[in-house]
């Protein structure tokens, strides 16, 4: 019995075995660990200086005539607050973006020229401040006026006042579009009166800058039904230097604190190329040793040339091959600054983005993101700004978005007394740069490992920028992918090793943490803005 109770002892045993074996699973066969993300290693070279910054700004077209008379003054100053403010909410959250430049156009008078200006969109008229008899009325342009004012009062550190067309009266067709042709829509009489005109208005708003001609590339003339779009005139090189010397020569007898920023091309590629067209190839016709009138010579003009980052931001190819030959001429040529000086979502971007209709969500904020790096880390811009700050339109070149009081957007003139007041993608993003870089810090380097810029446009991008009174250090993160970036930061030393951190993404705006400098990890989709200390 005891032989036979072993035998079945044992073969019980062996059965057990067996069964515990085939449920075991082989090394090669066990579930692995979630992949960890693949990390970004940045150097931080804090000695390695580039351009100074200047400002961040954005415009006052079309909407403040009429937003700016809006009886609802908690309405305006929730938009002035999101544009200028830099005051902090109680849980960290800026409340606004902090603009440091604000545009204020300076109308030329279609507004009082009413369906006979033959500009369509009401919107996009102005007043102007000098009537047809030589009368100045600074009652004009009051909506406009109470958002310089509301700049001011909130630490804006810079007015800048811009010029579409010249005054109706001044101009060859009595209109504030151009009648064809490429050259300046002015009276050949009328260049003094049209200098004197913004000397004085530069003068009354005590404004840092003047801006004469804005996109002189394009023809602004009206369409096959007789009708304009917006006030605008086209201009040549030749045109924009006689204005140039002869608002020179006003504000120099005036000595006047005022100074003139010319350029405002249409396209970065005009800065170096298209001579043929007579309104191009700038950068050298302006600022070559043989130029006729170098602008370095001129007693209050900035040495300074602005364009638009229209049209030249895709594919990543095109958006960092314009910027590196814009900036190789301009060093070439003495290194005048440059400005990229108005931008917006326009048109259709390589399918990917598109002005219309309306967006606001973080793709915008992203693609937004992407060319203000681009601009800053290829071209060397010292200001970046924005175009219309305030849109009515069913369109997605805006910062802060309005509604009519019914919460439509395809009637924008219901939202001419009141309305729905509405952020965006593109202003949170913009704020990761404009709220935290202030003037006159110095943009140093960052290299990212084994990386290219046309590359990194994809994947992730990192710009750093110091204050060197303070030893403050802001860098600016933005990560494309849709995964979260691990990030190692080298060569610096972090006071306390820690960073504020702001983060913008689909569901956050400006959201602060804390995070160790050892552990830093993007979120997907997402700008990331880093604010610390340096040793």
């Amino acid at each position: 019995m005891k032989r036979t109770f072993d035998i079945k002892l044992l073969v019980l045993i062996a059965f057990i075995s067996l069964v515990g074996a085939s449920r075991r699973v082989s090394p090669s066969a066990q579930p692995m660990e979630p992949a960890q993300p693949i990390g970004k290693q940045a150097t931080i070279n804090l000695q390695e200086e580039f351009q100074t910054i200047h400002s961040f700004g954005a415009s006052d077209c079309w909407s403040a005539k009429f937003i700016g008379k809006w009886t609802d003054e908690a309405k305006k100053n929730q938009i002035a607050d999101l544009l200028f403010s830099l005051d902090t909410l109680a849980n960290g959250q800026p409340r606004g973006i902090g603009l440091s430049l604000w545009r204020m156009n300076i109308g030329a008078g279609s507004y009082e020229q009413g369906d006979s200006s033959k500009i369509s969109d009401p919107w996009r008229r102005e007043e102007c401040f000098l009537d047809s008899q030589g009368r100045f009325d600074w009652t004009k342009q009051a909506g406009s006026q109470w958002f310089l004012q509301a700049a001011r009062q909130r630490g804006v550190r810079y007015a800048l006042g811009f010029s579409n067309s010249a005054p109706v009266q001044m101009t060859r067709n009595g209109k504030a579009f151009s009648p064809g042709g490429r050259s300046f829509n002015l009276k050949p009489t009328a260049l003094a009166p049209f200098a004197d005109f913004l000397v004085k208005v530069a003068d009354h708003f005590k404004l840092d800058y003047l801006s004469p001609i804005n996109e002189p590339q394009w023809d602004w003339t009206a369409g096959k039904n007789g009708r304009a779009g917006q006030e605008g005139s086209p201009a040549e090189n030749t045109d924009i230097a006689a204005v140039a010397r002869m608002l020179s020569t006003k504000l120099a007898a005036q000595r006047a604190k005022t100074r003139v920023v010319l350029g405002e091309a249409g396209q970065l590629n005009f800065l170096y190329d298209k001579v043929e067209s007579g309104r191009g190839n700038q950068l050298s016709y302006f600022f070559s040793s043989n130029a006729a009138s170098p602008l370095s010579k001129l007693p209050n003009v900035e040495p300074v040339w602005a364009y638009h980052s229209y049209f030249t931001t895709c594919p990543d190819s095109l958006l960092v091959d314009t910027r590196q030959r814009a900036i190789q001429r301009a060093k070439a040529l003495g290194n005048p600054m440059l400005w990229q000086s108005e931008f917006g979502v326009l048109g259709d971007i390589c399918g990917q983005y598109n002005g219309s209709p309306r967006h606001t969500d973080i793709n915008y904020g992203l693609y937004v993101a992407k060319v203000i790096h681009n601009d800053l880390t290829i071209a060397n811009v010292t200001s970046w700004q924005w175009w219309l700050a305030i849109n009515p339109y069913n369109y997605s070149d805006g910062l802060v978005y309005l509604n009519s009081p019914a919460g439509t957007y395809n009637q924008h003139d219901k939202a001419r007394l009141d309305g729905q007041v509405l952020d965006s993608k593109q202003l949170w993003a913009f704020g990761n740069y404009a709220r935290f870089i202030r003037p006159g810090m110095k943009r140093v380097a960052v290299r990212l490992a084994d990386s290219h810029p046309i590359q990194e446009a994809s994947q992730c991008m990192i710009s750093a920028y110091k204050d060197p009174r303070t030893r403050q250090l802001v860098l600016v993160c933005i990560n494309m992918a849709s995964e979260p970036t691990p990030l190692q930061l080298q060569g610096l030393a972090i006071r306390n090793s820690r960073f504020a951190c702001y983060t913008t993404t689909e569901t956050k705006t400006l959201a602060k943490s804390t995070v160790p400098s050892g552990q830093i990890r993007l979120e997907p989709r997402s700008i990331v803005t880093l604010v610390g200390t340096y040793n």
